[in-house]
């Protein structure tokens, strides 16, 4: 799918020399994209990718509930990258705006995200996910082992999925981020505070500095809720061999 270069206005340029989409440019950028119809039939691809990860999740998610009786996944969520979002990050790039460029150089415009309860469900996951064959896993990024600075903890893997259109089969790449709730709580508050406007930089340095200690603690938490459960499914098994032994 071939798109034809979107046309800018000129830029302005920051006091530091480095050219920035303003706001006005922004919007008309985003209009001439969202009136296109090959961004319109590429969005509409990138939803049905979505659409397939997600089965493949809540599938899994079904036969682990059958098999040992609980759900890993607590939830299952989707977005597709906005315009603008997708235009920065073009620009960015220093890539031509057109679809042809969005779909061979943007790895994250589809994303998925998995809560799950613990973190050996979310590796459990990630497994299950990459062995499937009609999936290729493109990249992984373990910020659970290796946090970023901030304290952001998740597990990243880009994936390319098959999805079959009137016009034949066509690889879509989908962004899939895995985490804990304890973790998803803590990334969206680290969000929201980081586009909170007029916060005077002595002030952004100490929140930065709190967040990375609510972020160790929230670590230390995930971890000793893990060792509970193994110690309760430690406790479960026993009692079962034991009912086995009587009942023989």
């Amino acid at each position: 799918m071939k798109g034809q270069d979107i046309m800018l206005p000129s830029l302005r340029e920051k006091e530091d020399s480095v050219a920035v989409l303003d706001n006005d440019i922004m919007e008309k950028l985003k209009i001439v994209m969202m009136q296109s119809q090959q961004f319109q039939e590429m969005m509409m691809m990138y939803k049905c990718a979505i659409r397939e990860v997600r089965t493949k999740a809540e599938v899994l998610n079904d036969e682990m509930s059958v098999r040992y009786h609980r759900n890993p996944i607590s939830s299952i969520s989707s977005r597709v990258k906005k315009p603008e979002s997708i235009a920065q990050k073009l620009y960015n790039k220093g890539l031509p705006f057109t679809v042809e460029a969005i779909m061979t150089n943007l790895s994250d415009v589809a994303g998925v995200r998995i809560i799950c309860e613990f973190i050996d469900d979310i590796y459990s996951i990630a497994a299950m996910l990459a062995m499937q064959d009609d999936l290729k896993l493109i990249k992984i990024k373990d910020y659970i082992k290796y946090p970023k600075p901030n304290g952001y903890r998740s597990y990243h893997m880009i994936v390319e999925i098959p999805v079959f259109f009137s016009k034949g089969k066509t690889p879509m790449r989908v962004e899939i981020q895995i985490r804990t709730m304890a973790m998803d709580f803590w990334a969206s508050l680290d969000h929201e505070l980081k586009y909170k406007k007029n916060i005077d930089p002595q002030d952004e340095e100490v929140i930065a500095g709190e967040l990375l200690t609510c972020a160790e603690r929230i670590a230390e938490t995930d971890t000793i809720m893990q060792q509970i459960r193994m110690k309760l499914d430690a406790v479960e098994k026993s009692k079962q061999k034991t009912e086995i032994v009587i009942e023989e």
